[in-house]
């Protein structure tokens, strides 16, 4: 069955590391993306303000069962990456993050320094701070964990935990 899941990443610093990663799904399937849009489609949304941008990503996240961090040096940090992880919280949509730092960019042919997945991506309704490990529902390396063949069954893994 093919899974409808929703990809969060930080565009600038990590596109050409996602790509690598989207190229998994081209050639094993298994997975409806959503989330992974064309730089200047993403930055004609952006011109038009952060409501516009919450609202492609709301829209972006219907149907999904999964949301997948994939986690560069900034990720973590990032106003719409955190957005993303809150409203799919919401959504009850089960969270992993997967760290692409390891991935060699394709341009600069650089790898980048690892985020501290414990990392404060939004806050409760107490005010208390909600932490990106304490929140997610795995956390895995591309290349140590070998997410190639792995993907797929990490958020399988994921989604069957949530009842998805």
């Amino acid at each position: 069955m093919a899974r409808n899941v929703f990809y969060s990443f930080h565009y600038a610093n990590d596109i050409n590391r996602v790509m690598v990663v989207r190229n998994r799904w081209v050639t094993q399937g298994g997975q409806t993306i959503s989330g992974v849009i064309d730089h200047a489609d993403f930055e004609k949304i952006k011109r038009q303000g952060d409501k516009s941008v919450h609202k492609w990503i709301d829209d972006q996240l219907q149907g999904t069962s999964v949301t997948v961090v994939l986690i560069g040096s900034e990720t973590l940090t990032r106003p719409f990456v955190q957005y993303e992880i809150c409203k799919s919280i919401e959504r009850g949509n089960a969270i992993i993050g997967v760290f692409i730092n390891g991935i060699t960019d394709m341009q600069s042919g650089l790898k980048s320094s690892r985020c501290n997945s414990h990392t404060i991506i939004g806050h409760y309704q107490n005010n208390l701070p909600a932490y990106f490990d304490n929140v997610c529902d795995g956390i895995y390396d591309y290349i140590l964990d070998d997410g190639y063949s792995n993907l797929r069954s990490w958020v399988e893994k994921a989604a069957k935990a949530k009842g998805k």
